[in-house]
């Protein structure tokens, strides 16, 4: 567009003192409320004669700037140390809260700032995730999220305040071993459908040296409920796509 001048006030050599409220010309207050331009406007202001020009190149709104955001990572599937599973077709695939849970559990390592993500952490992600059957099944037996973070730091520690975990801390040789646990128990089940929060939950049970196995012994989890779980493994509520 091409540059155009728009005519404000005169300038008058009459022109009394400005105003608290604007400027005033011979007796008249006049306030710069009115004016009114785009984002975009860019002005040159110059003094021709006895009146203030503005020059504008472009009166034209700019599109907002789309936002993205690069902070979420959407998981489709959870870390294997088998990865040619990935090549067979048959692989059963892990359920949404699965994998919720094991991405509350990768944040809980984050917040108490340890270095990698343990069983211990993902036994904390599928309480903080809470509405799968393996989470239910926990706090009717009294383990919650806030005894296991106390038993955690307990077992543990608490790692160094000025210590900042990655982003995604990296899998302990246990918490991994506790994930393939589940799928090859949902292979040998034969039975159709994905691997279920319960599923990962024994898998941590599996591993009887990692930290979240011997929290959960502290808290009252021992085979026998184990074993209960176990003929519930491969239901559990389907998601609301709402």
């Amino acid at each position: 567009m091409a540059a155009r001048a728009i005519s404000v006030f005169a300038i008058s050599s009459t022109a009394t003192a400005a105003s608290p409220t604007g400027y005033t010309k011979q007796g008249q207050s006049f306030s710069p409320s009115f004016l009114s331009f785009p984002r975009n406007f860019k002005s040159d202001c110059s003094l021709l004669g006895q009146n203030l020009l503005i020059q504008s190149s472009n009166l034209s709104p700019v599109p907002p700037k789309k936002q993205t955001c690069s902070a979420v990572t959407v998981l489709y599937s959870l870390p294997t140390a088998k990865p040619e599973r990935e090549a067979v077709e048959n692989t059963p695939k892990w359920s949404a809260r699965g994998i919720k849970s094991f991405a509350m559990g990768e944040l809980e390592a984050r917040k108490l700032k340890y270095p990698k993500t343990g069983t211990e952490a993902l036994l904390m992600g599928i309480l903080v995730e809470g509405t799968s059957n393996a989470a239910k099944f926990l706090r009717a037996n009294g383990i919650t999220l806030f005894k296991v973070r106390d038993e955690t730091i307990e077992l543990l520690g608490k790692s160094d305040m000025y210590y900042f975990s990655p982003e995604h801390p990296p899998l302990t040789e246990q918490a991994q071993r506790a994930l393939d646990w589940a799928v090859d128990e949902k292979l040998k089940s034969g039975e159709p459908g994905e691997i279920t929060t319960s599923h990962l939950l024994l898998g941590i049970w599996s591993e009887k040296e990692a930290a979240g196995h011997k929290i959960m012994a502290t808290l009252g989890f021992d085979d026998e409920k184990a074993k209960e779980l176990a003929k519930t493994a491969n239901e559990d509520v389907t998601l609301s796509s709402s």
